[in-house]
């Protein structure tokens, strides 16, 4: 049986400095905040139009520390060497490797550089609000839930000029200031193993398989419904990894090509010309009747998954979460509306949109999907007319196909 790795999303204040701009549902899903309209748009941004949650990426914007204390009793982390040095380093190896992961993909501003060198701590229970990325291996939560192998709480900003702890102050807006991972330390039937000692243990789980996945919600993003990604909802069978272990000409091997696709329209290089390309468009049942009444204005399917598949390869090269649209001052539109980024030129791709009904269904993208709307209900005071009511994900439905021009 297949168990589930979850991610949890913790809104604070934010800042944004910039210009307008008309987002929409864009490649792969992405955890969203809407800023906070209620302060003044010099901290704000004055636009009610969700952004995306985000690391910095300059040279030395992300630390990441983890606790070296171990579940004991019973032991949870299954290590090839059996000292206690020896534990704790082969422990750390599997954390820079699946760091390594997310660095090596081309065509992003997400470096080697921008991290700072792992470091340890003694404490336990490292993990809460404090402005420092943890990872922790016994530490309780209430979050852990039958099923949950792991999570990552994210803290991140709705207005600029905040902090957390002892984290930097926030100036952009939907930047993360927090994010933590946490792995079960409570359940005594399930356990992880470093990939040395993953064969001599077939029933624990992978353990930089998970650590991959979680480390990619610390980055922004939410879960894909493509089976093939590594943020994949669900986790690898017991014995078993996900992907191709990384190796030095393909340091990112794990990933798939939906991962990284969505890597690169999250943390774009402007030096990057091959990824550039988009495919944009709205999706609309085959009878207009089947749409939400509720809320009212919803003019098109939203929740669909709509993949890019390469023509040539056949590979699911781009997903994305699709259904709407926003214009500054907002709020969001939900019109159907979809654009997959950061696809390679030069190539041609079909588009399938299909409903979330499968292995993988809309709660599983909760933090992409009710973080699009804020109103006078979930936060009093909300200007009206930049609130809004997100729908709920149609996962019934048939589209109807228009020829391009």
């Amino acid at each position: 049986m297949k168990m589930s790795v979850k991610q949890m999303c913790t809104s604070a204040l934010a800042l944004f400095y910039g210009g307008l701009f008309v987002p929409m549902a864009q490649a792969y899903s992405f955890d969203m905040i809407v800023p906070d309209v209620r302060q003044p748009a010099a901290i704000s941004g004055g636009s009610a139009c969700p952004v995306r949650s985000h690391q910095l990426t300059a040279a030395g914007s992300i630390a990441v520390r983890w606790s070296t204390a171990p579940n004991s009793n019973p032991v949870t982390i299954l290590t090839q060497n059996q000292t206690t040095s020896g534990q704790l380093t082969e422990i750390e190896q599997v954390i820079a490797q699946a760091l390594a992961v997310w660095t090596g993909v081309s065509g992003t501003t997400l470096v080697p550089a921008t991290l700072t060198p792992l470091t340890r701590t003694a404490t336990q229970n490292a993990c809460g609000p404090d402005g420092v990325n943890s990872i922790c291996f016994d530490q309780a939560d209430m979050a852990f839930t039958p099923g949950v192998l792991a999570f990552t709480r994210v803290i991140t900003t709705d207005r600029l000029g905040v902090q957390v702890g002892s984290s930097a102050v926030s100036t952009q807006l939907g930047q993360i200031l927090d994010a933590d991972i946490y792995f079960n330390p409570s359940d005594s039937n399930t356990s992880y193993a470093t990939p040395q000692a993953l064969a001599a243990n077939p029933k624990a789980y992978d353990l930089e398989s998970l650590l991959t996945h979680e480390l990619g919600h610390s980055l922004g993003f939410s879960h894909s419904a493509v089976w093939s990604a590594i943020m994949f909802p669900f986790a690898p069978a017991p014995g078993t990894f996900s992907g191709m272990r990384p190796t030095t000409q393909q340091p990112d091997a794990p990933l798939g090509d939906d991962d990284r696709t969505g890597l690169r329209a999250l943390y774009p290089d402007p030096a990057d010309v091959v990824h550039v390309g988009s495919i944009s468009g709205r999706i609309f049942p085959a009878n207009p009747l089947a749409l939400s009444a509720s809320p009212p204005g919803v003019s098109g399917v939203f929740g669909a998954q709509v993949v890019a598949v390469d023509a040539t390869s056949g590979a699911v090269v781009g997903a994305t979460l699709g259904g709407w649209s926003c214009t500054a001052p907002g709020p969001a539109q939900f019109d159907g509306t979809y654009e997959i980024d950061g696809l390679a030129v030069g190539h041609s791709y079909t588009v399938y949109a299909e409903a979330l009904n499968g292995a993988v269904d809309p709660s599983q993208f909760d933090n992409a999907i009710v973080s699009l709307c804020r109103n006078t209900v979930s936060d009093p005071g909300w200007p009206p007319l930049q609130g809004c009511v997100v729908p709920v994900a149609n996962t019934s439905f048939t589209t109807r196909t228009r020829p391009g021009p």
